[in-house]
C-alpha cells in the first residue's frame, strides 16, 4: 500500500471575504461541471516543501467543492531521493552525469509505485503527478484504466536543463495528457510540449503559516527564539541549498550592518527527508556565519513550524529572497502577503510577484544590500512597498485562483 495523506478539512466558503466575488462564483460554476470526478494527487513527500504545502490546502478544497480527491506518497528510499535530488538540480542546469545505475534506481521506484496503484484497484478520472520523482508513473501504469487522464505538474524552472537528463525524461513527460508549468519561460527548449497549461502556484491565506497574527502574538513567539524584536532584522525562509544562496544572504546582511549596526539576520529552512544534501549546506551556512551572535539559523527540527514562520515573516523589517535559480518562490508570496517589504532576486517566477512598487528586484549582493539600507532607513516607504505587494498577492496568488485554474483544466480534459 502507498501512504495516503490525510490533509484535513477546509471550507471554500471561508475564503469568500478575502477574494473577489466573480472568482468565488467562477469556482462554484466549474466545480458543478466536474462534480464527482475522482482525482488522485501523487508526489514524493507529505512535508518539507512547497508542493506538500499546496496539497494540504488544495486537496480538502477540491473535496469541499464536490470532487472525490485523494493524495498519496510514492515509494522512496535514500538511494531514490539521492538520484531525484540530482535530477531536480540537473533540470535547473546543474552538472550531473546520468548513469545507467541511476536510471535503474529511478525506474525501479516508479515501477513499484505504479504496481501498488494498480493493486489498490481504484479507478481515477485524473492522475495528478507532481514533479520529476513520480514522472514515470504513466509509463508503468498498465494496471490503471485506459480512460484515466494524466497530468504532470512541473514546479521548477527547466528552461536551461542538463540536456542528457531532460532527453531521458522528455518522452515520458510528453506522453501526459497535460503538462502544467508555472510560466512559459520555465519550459524546456525544443519543439514544445504538446499539451501545455500555464498555472502559477498559490498560498493559502487561512493556513497557520499565512493567517493574520497580532503584532503582540508575533513578538511573543519571535522573542522566544532569542531574536530581539526591538531591533531590526532581515529574514530569508528557504531550504538550505546552493540555489537559495544563504551564504549570499549573509553577505547582504554584513554589508547592510555597516550602516545599521543593530541589524540582525534570521535564516529559516525546512529540512525535508527527500533532500539529503540539505544538511551539508546547513553546516556550510553555520560555518560561514562564523559565530556572529546576530545571525540566527532555524529549521523545523528546532521547533520552527508554520506558526513560527508566520511570526517571523509578520515582523521582519525586510524579507529577502536571494535565489540564484527559482521555480516560483512561494516564500516570496508569503512574505508579500504579510505586508512586509521584499528584496528579491530577478530570477524565475519572482518578478511575477515582485511587481513595480511591491518590492525591490535585485541582481547582485550590492544591489540587495543597498535596497535593504533604503527600506530600513525609510519606514513610510517600506510600509507602502509592503501594502502594494500584499494587494498584488490577493489578486493573483491565493489558493482560490489556483483551484479555479485546476478545475478548468479538469473540465477540459474530461470534456464537460
Amino acid at each position: 500500500m502507498l501512504q495516503r495523506v490525510n490533509p484535513g478539512n477546509k471550507s471554500f466558503s471561508d475564503y469568500r471575504s478575502i477574494i473577489r466575488r466573480d472568482l468565488y462564483d467562477e469556482v462554484h460554476e466549474l466545480a458543478e461541471r466536474v462534480k464527482g470526478a475522482r482525482i488522485l494527487h501523487i508526489n514524493a513527500t507529505s512535508f518539507g516543501g512547497g508542493v506538500a504545502e499546496i496539497l494540504y490546502t488544495l486537496v480538502p478544497l477540491m473535496r469541499d467543492v464536490g470532487l472525490e480527491c485523494e493524495w498519496e506518497i510514492m515509494f522512496g528510499a535514500e538511494p531514490f531521493f539521492n538520484v531525484t535530488k540530482s535530477f531536480h538540480n540537473a533540470l535547473q542546469g546543474a552538472d550531473y552525469e546520468l548513469t545507467i545505475e541511476d536510471q535503474a534506481i529511478y525506474e525501479e521506484y516508479n515501477r513499484r509505485t505504479a504496481q501498488a496503484l494498480a493493486e489498490e484497484g481504484e479507478e481515477w478520472d485524473i492522475m495528478f503527478v507532481h514533479d520529476p520523482q513520480p514522472a514515470l508513473l504513466k509509463e508503468f501504469s498498465g494496471g490503471l484504466s485506459d480512460s484515466t487522464k494524466w497530468i504532470w505538474r512541473c514546479h521548477i524552472d527547466t528552461s536551461t536543463p542538463n540536456q542528457k537528463v531532460y532527453d531521458y525524461l522528455e518522452p515520458y513527460v510528453k506522453d501526459y495528457d497535460a503538462q502544467i508549468y508555472t510560466m512559459r519561460e520555465y519550459t524546456p527548449p525544443g519543439d514544445g510540449l504538446p499539451n501545455l497549461a500555464l498555472i502559477p502556484p498559490a498560498i493559502d491565506p487561512l493556513s497557520p503559516k499565512n493567517m493574520a497574527l497580532s503584532r503582540e502574538d508575533a513578538s511573543y513567539i519571535v522573542n522566544q527564539f532569542g531574536v530581539d524584536t526591538e531591533r531590526p532584522f532581515l529574514l530569508q525562509v528557504s531550504r538550505f541549498d546552493p540555489w537559495k544562496d544563504p551564504l549570499g544572504v549573509i553577505d547582504v546582511y554584513r554589508a547592510a550592518k555597516e550602516d545599521v549596526p543593530e541589524l540582525q539576520l534570521v535564516l529559516i529552512g525546512s529540512m525535508a527527508h527527500d533532500d539529503p544534501e540539505g544538511w551539508d549546506y546547513w553546516y556550510k551556512t553555520v560555518n560561514y556565519a562564523a559565530g556572529d551572535q546576530d545571525i540566527f539559523l532555524f529549521s523545523n527540527l528546532t521547533n520552527v513550524g508554520a506558526i513560527e514562520v508566520n511570526a517571523f515573516q509578520s515582523l521582519a523589517d525586510v524579507v529577502i529572497q536571494k535565489s540564484i535559480r527559482e521555480g516560483f518562490g512561494l516564500v516570496v508570496t508569503e512574505g508579500l502577503w504579510k505586508g512586509r517589504p521584499m528584496v528579491a532576486s530577478r530570477v524565475g517566477g519572482i518578478p511575477m510577484q515582485v511587481t513595480s512598487g511591491g518590492g525591490i528586484l535585485v541582481d547582485d549582493i550590492g544591489e540587495a544590500s543597498d535596497a535593504c539600507r533604503k527600506l530600513l532607513a525609510d519606514a513610510e516607504f517600506a510600509r507602502e512597498v509592503g501594502r502594494i505587494g500584499k494587494e498584488h498577492v490577493r489578486e493573483h496568488y491565493l489558493t482560490p485562483r489556483l483551484l479555479r485554474d485546476d478545475l478548468a483544466l479538469f473540465a477540459k480534459l474530461l470534456g464537460v
